[in-house]
């Protein structure tokens, strides 16, 4: 379940750098999510019904989540994409797992075993050693611009949010997707309003509606009912290690749809990424 994220989140990186010119970045957040709240209520009216008491006495924890998984992460992630470059977006992507490690030891005293702190070092040097491309003077040679402070601002924002989800109250997995959606929507509107106000409305094209349509789909639904879902199930910290997965996927799906090829980095970094998620998950 936790390999469906990452999958969705680097297609996500990818779209985001192709629609910079198409759609502005908080319109591509705003109407992503009201797709995506508009296609998830029919199927999950039942629950949201049944759901509704025991969400409402904890709308505040409801309404924190929202602000930072739904709200502020993809808003600051598109708006990033317009003055960085992918590599130091991939690059800062894969200082969550050690983000969510870190404010899970101090809000919430969990600790981690040596052994699972050396699995998250390979897995991050897997990581970079793909996104670097195998040659580390371009990680050395990395100017911080205003769009990689943005967006290592945005990764602790989502750490945050995956190390609160068990603060969630006691509804189902599709409740929470609606009622975060649904908050999220109503925060983003007033940014929304914002930016018709100074870049305008986007064109409705072909390219800017398919857009739309597959973050509102994948990166939202899938990858949202995925992620809280696997973090229920095994923990944040554990389910975080899953996301150094994300500048894999994006490398692939560049190889696939932008004719890149696939080169010996590539493969030694999926396989460090792969030891070092064996390690930290080991039990015992």
């Amino acid at each position: 379940m936790l390999l469906m994220p990452p999958l969705c989140w680097g297609g996500n990186a990818v779209v985001a750098r192709g629609v910079v010119d198409v759609v502005p970045p908080v319109s591509l957040a705003f109407w992503r999510w009201v797709l995506a709240f508009a296609i998830l209520l029919p199927f999950t009216l039942r629950h949201v019904k049944r759901d509704w008491s025991a969400a409402m006495k904890s709308w505040k924890w409801l309404v924190l989540l929202s602000f930072l998984g739904v709200s502020c992460f993809n808003s600051m992630l598109y708006t990033a994409a317009h003055t960085t470059t992918a590599i130091n977006v991939s690059l800062m992507q894969t200082a969550m797992p050690a983000m969510i490690i870190l404010i899970s030891w101090v809000v919430f005293r969990e600790r981690i075993s040596t052994v699972q702190f050396a699995g998250v070092v390979i897995s991050m040097v897997g990581a970079c050693i793909v996104v670097v491309h195998g040659r580390w003077e371009v990680l050395v040679s990395m100017n911080l611009v205003e769009g990689d402070v943005l967006m290592l601002a945005a990764v602790f924002i989502y750490a945050l949010y995956s190390a609160l989800l068990r603060k969630r109250p006691p509804i189902h997995p599709l409740s929470l997707l609606i009622f975060t959606f649904a908050w999220g929507v109503l925060m983003l509107l007033p940014l929304y309003i914002w930016e018709l106000v100074v870049v305008g409305p986007f064109s409705v094209t072909l390219a800017a509606l398919m857009s739309i349509l597959y973050v509102a789909v994948f990166p939202s639904i899938v990858a949202y009912f995925c992620w809280n879902r696997g973090i229920d199930l095994i923990g944040a910290n554990r389910a975080g290690l899953f996301t150094y997965l994300v500048p894999v996927f994006a490398s692939m799906l560049a190889i696939f749809f932008l004719g890149e090829t696939l080169h010996g980095y590539h493969l030694m970094g999926m396989a460090l990424i792969l030891v070092g998620m064996v390690i930290f998950n080991r039990r015992g």
